[in-house]
């Protein structure tokens, strides 16, 4: 089949001319143009809630869409941080739902107590919020390791809630784990111990890893991390493979299976959706030669994976025009 045009996406769809030809069944990254770090996505109904760190003013910025593609304009999905936070530093938001009319959001944030990034939780009645977080404190903080950041929530097969997250160690100079703590049911508490899973060993990897999220494919359970500064060309991203949700965990070989192209820079932070039987990888990256700029800063980038003998194979980072999910 031959494509005569590609629709150009951006940010938000009036941002950019849409072609109605054949050509619009293919989109081109990046599909959020503007600086939208750490992406996660949730998909309720026909509709898809992107999350994304503070922007614009906006402590969790929110975008939907209907095809993983045409992104709108950010809201705030919490408007209101609580008491015991400071604004200003509002990193890595995910959510996960609960239930029909129940959603828990993990963000990290400014612990004013501390003086160090923590880990809150809110919730909220629809994905789009508003969340609203009534604790008295933050849910992690390992002020001593660092802080914690970049918490992400995991339902596994077992009907199992867990919460991964990393100590924060690169801002005090120790190491950065990566840990797992199981979550009761109502996602709002932790359960038993925190378990330690994987830290910084690899020369790719620098002195840091992060941005942890779970995943189970054929029913492996895959842990995906990003490493090394993010504001370098070296940013990356690999996995490990995990024997249950507290470990142990071993790094894939090849890793790192994301990295920099001509195309895109320390690509890294990612998480996985999955659309009609396809898997796709939604990440940010920075303009090459733009490390660490905020105009436009990490753009949102999407890009298939394949799975290839079990091991996940991005497509990526991709500028050309490709079919949408």
């Amino acid at each position: 089949m031959v494509i005569t045009a590609a629709l150009l996406v951006g940010g938000c769809a009036d941002d950019e001319p849409i072609d109605t030809s054949s050509g619009s069944r293919m989109f081109t990254n990046p599909i959020v143009q503007t600086d939208a770090p750490d992406p996660q996505a949730i998909q309720v109904g026909d509709t898809w809630y992107l999350f994304h760190t503070n922007a614009d003013g906006r402590n969790v910025p929110v975008r939907t869409s209907s095809n993983l593609v045409d992104w709108s304009e950010a809201e705030d999905a919490l408007p209101t941080l609580p008491d015991w936070a400071d604004a200003g530093k509002t990193w890595a938001p995910e959510v996960i739902q609960l239930g029909p009319d129940r959603f828990a959001l993990y963000y990290t944030v400014a612990g004013r107590e501390s003086g160090r990034q923590c880990v809150g939780r809110a919730v909220a009645s629809a994905p789009q919020g508003p969340y609203s977080d009534d604790a008295d404190g933050p849910l992690i903080c390992q002020a001593d390791l660092g802080g914690a950041i970049d918490a992400s929530p995991f339902r596994d097969t077992d009907g199992s809630l867990w919460l991964l997250w990393k100590n924060d160690g690169n801002a005090i100079g120790v190491d950065t784990w990566l840990w797992s703590q199981r979550l009761a049911d109502d996602g709002l508490t932790l359960v038993g111990e925190p378990t330690k899973l994987l830290k910084q060993t690899e020369p790719w990897e620098g002195t840091l890893i992060e941005g942890p999220f779970f995943h189970r494919q054929d029913g492996r359970l895959l842990l995906f991390f990003a490493a090394n500064a993010y504001d370098r060309a070296e940013y990356a991203e690999g996995y490990a493979v995990c024997e249950s949700p507290t470990g142990p965990c071993v790094k894939a070989a090849e890793n790192p299976i994301l990295k920099s192209t001509e195309a895109a820079s320390g690509p890294g932070h990612a998480s996985i959706v999955v659309k009609d039987g396809r898997t796709w990888l939604l990440y940010h990256a920075w303009p090459p030669g733009q490390e660490g700029s905020t105009d436009p800063g990490r753009q949102v980038w999407l890009d298939e994976v394949t799975w290839v003998d079990g091991k996940p194979v991005v497509k990526g980072p991709t500028a050309t025009s490709q079919p949408r999910p």
